[in-house]
């Protein structure tokens, strides 16, 4: 008879940033199974988890953490350098997601596929049809529209590609994208995001006036405030732009925190606590807490928010996380994937967003909080 192997109990001394890597890697030995993911997909939940995994890495010099990268790229990566089930006319820029991680594994391996794949990506963002004032659609399926998170899937990549390989040339448009929202996804009086614009405003979501979806989505502040403080760690000092995103992440930081609960930590419909239904959200609050974390330490903000971060880092282990009976992490509260249009149709109301099942251990959730713990060495 087989005998079942029960799991080893993490040691109670460990760092948060390990015990959440190590109950990353129990629940999924391989990295293409992240959220329960049944068939090996390319996807933004995987970068987003392995890149945290490459921070922990560089920190640790544990390769474990590299190999669990590695073989991702490797089981999602054919012998020609093509992605598995990759299709460019999609046009879905979170595809360009996990493509940052190819830069170290390249350096680290000299393998050409991953050469191979990343000038893939850089054509997908060469191609990717735009909005009329040269922002990049989220998908091809969403016509003239941008979306917060695809700053996050496309900036950080884009910016790598351009400085590693083409001198910088793309630095300006870059800018744009920010600037694009700035302009346009902002919202004037509470300086937070929207989730989605429309700048040909016909989607029935769109705000008639601007263009805007309806909801100031916690994550989606989350999205860009990291969409921000990647893009600065590649984005030369000496270029003009630089001063302008460091400004930017400058703004939405002061505009968070000005949101943030008592506790400290930030709502699933960031600007309306009082909403019926709405609550603490814990892969925003994580975004959140690693982006000013990050901000402060890299100079990209002053060193009062490291003093924010670390407490809003004590909120959130009182109010989310508890372990397992083997030491393993349980993070509450995270919101399901939501988004706008499609079918069947979504209207982007708060109270869709409200409405919105929170789960346990999603990967949004996992990756912020094990990049909050490696920022700030918890």
């Amino acid at each position: 008879m087989a005998q079942i192997t029960e799991k080893a109990v993490l040691p109670d001394n460990l760092k948060w940033a390990e015990r959440t890597a190590l109950t990353i890697l129990n629940t999924y030995p391989k990295a293409s199974q992240i959220d329960g993911t049944k068939k090996p997909k390319w996807d933004y939940k995987m970068g987003l988890v392995l890149f945290a995994f490459e921070k922990l890495y560089q920190k640790t010099n544990d390769k474990k953490y590299f190999n669990y990268i590695k073989e991702y790229a490797d089981e999602l990566i054919d012998a020609e350098g093509s992605i598995t089930d990759y299709n460019i006319a999609d046009y879905n820029i979170d595809s360009a997601n996990p493509g940052k991680l190819l830069f170290n594994l390249l350096d680290q391996t000299k393998d050409n596929r991953y050469k191979k794949v990343i000038e893939q990506l850089r054509h997908q963002i060469e191609t990717q049809p735009r909005t009329a004032s040269g922002g990049f659609w989220h998908k091809q399926i969403y016509p003239n529209q941008m979306w917060i998170d695809g700053l996050y899937m496309a900036e950080p990549f884009y910016t790598q590609y351009t400085v590693r390989y083409e001198n910088g040339k793309s630095l300006d448009d870059i800018a744009r994208q920010f600037e694009l929202v700035q302009n346009h996804l902002v919202d004037q009086k509470t300086g937070l995001v929207y989730q989605a614009w429309d700048e040909s405003k016909e989607i029935a979501w769109a705000n008639p006036e601007t263009g805007t979806s309806p909801t100031i989505w916690g994550r989606g502040i989350g999205w860009y405030m990291m969409a921000l403080v990647e893009t600065l760690d590649y984005y030369p000092k000496s270029n003009l732009n630089y001063k302008k995103l460091a400004g930017y992440l400058n703004q939405i930081a002061k505009s968070a925190v000005a949101h943030k609960s008592a506790s400290g930590l930030w709502y699933q419909v960031a600007d309306k606590p009082d909403l019926k239904d709405n609550y603490l959200e814990s892969s925003a609050s994580a975004m959140i807490i690693y982006s000013l974390a990050k901000g402060a330490d890299k100079g990209y903000l002053s060193s009062a928010y490291k003093k924010i971060a670390q407490k809003s880092f004590d909120a959130y282990l009182a109010v989310f996380v508890k372990k397992d009976k083997n030491g393993e992490i349980i993070i509450s509260n995270v919101s399901s994937s939501v988004g706008l249009g499609g079918k069947p149709f979504r209207d982007g109301t708060n109270e869709y967003y409200t409405n919105s099942k929170a789960k346990d251990n999603s990967s949004p959730a996992l990756a912020a909080f094990l990049l909050s713990a490696i920022e700030l060495k918890k």
